[in-house]
This record gives structure tokens, C-alpha cells and sequence, in this order.
């Protein structure tokens, strides 16, 4: 009885894990699909500063950020029942819609002033969501740090491309 109990948490707790990641995946995908739109085209033309990384830097990157979020998200998830939980994955949700959200304003729509303003209330709600997600596991609050770190290298890259380019 032991065993299967044991065995149907770890098919549980994979499971979540497994939906965290589709989840954090799928909104990577989604921006991907937004960032397509003009990666090749209008973005080389736009004046960077010498510090921009390449793309295949920030792919290396991303990819990383995106597993950790997933990560700190099944950390809260365990914590508890969904009721006790809806606060920080309501957050979480919340700031995944606004990371989408920037890769349409900015290459979708090609507005960098307005992806720059957007990109602020991203890296607030990051903010607030590493410190609400420290509140149930101290690690997923650690997991959230470098994403919160890359937002704000991105808000200052971000910035400087707009400036270069009025």
C-alpha cells in the first residue's frame, strides 16, 4: 500500500513538472513566433550597442531562464492545494503573458519605446513573483533570480535600441 501510494506521488509530482515546462515552453514558442516575424528583417537594421549578444547567446540563455521558471513553478505547485497556491501561479501566469507580450510589442509591432515601457512592468512582475514564489520554496525564489537579472539586462538593451534608433 506503502509502495503504490509512493508510486502514484512521483507520477503526480512528474506529471506537474511535466506541465510546467509545456507551459513555460509554450509561451517560449509563442514569442519565438513573434520574434520571427521581424528577426531577420527589420531588427539587423536597427542600431545596437556593442554589448547586444548574439542570437545564439540569447537562445542559450532563454532556454535556461525558461527551464528555471519552470522549475520554480513546480516548487510552488508541491507546496500545497491549488487553493493556497493561486496567488503565486496567478503571478507567474501573469508575468509569462506579459515575457509574450514584449516579443509582439517589440518585434511583432516593431515599437521599441513602447516594448521598453512593457519590458518595466515585466521585470516588476518578475520582481513580485520571486518574492511571492520565496514565500513557499526558498529555491524556487533562487530559480527566479537570474530571470529577473536577464529582464533588467534586457530593459537596458532594450532602452539603448531605442534610443539609437529615434
Amino acid at each position: 500500500m506503502v509502495n503504490e501510494i509512493e508510486s502514484m506521488n512521483r507520477s503526480k509530482q512528474f506529471f506537474g513538472l511535466l506541465v510546467s515546462l509545456i507551459l513555460v515552453f509554450g509561451a517560449a514558442s509563442l514569442g519565438r513566433f513573434f520574434t520571427d516575424m521581424s528577426v531577420s528583417t527589420w531588427y539587423p537594421g536597427l542600431a545596437k550597442p556593442s554589448w547586444t549578444p548574439s542570437g545564439a547567446t540569447i537562445g542559450i540563455v532563454w532556454t535556461i531562464l525558461y527551464a528555471c521558471m519552470a522549475m520554480a513553478a513546480w516548487l510552488v505547485w508541491r507546496t500545497g492545494e491549488f487553493v493556497d497556491r493561486r496567488l503565486p501561479l496567478g503571478l507567474y501566469f501573469a508575468q509569462l503573458i506579459l515575457n509574450v507580450l514584449w516579443s509582439a510589442i517589440f518585434f511583432g509591432l516593431q515599437k521599441p519605446g513602447l516594448a521598453f515601457l512593457e519590458l518595466l512592468v515585466l521585470w516588476i512582475a518578475v520582481l513580485v513573483t520571486t518574492i511571492v514564489f520565496r514565500r513557499y520554496s526558498s529555491w524556487a525564489g533562487v530559480l527566479m533570480l537570474p530571470y529577473l537579472a536577464w529582464v533588467g539586462f534586457a530593459g537596458a538593451l532594450n532602452a539603448m535600441i531605442w534610443r539609437m534608433n529615434l
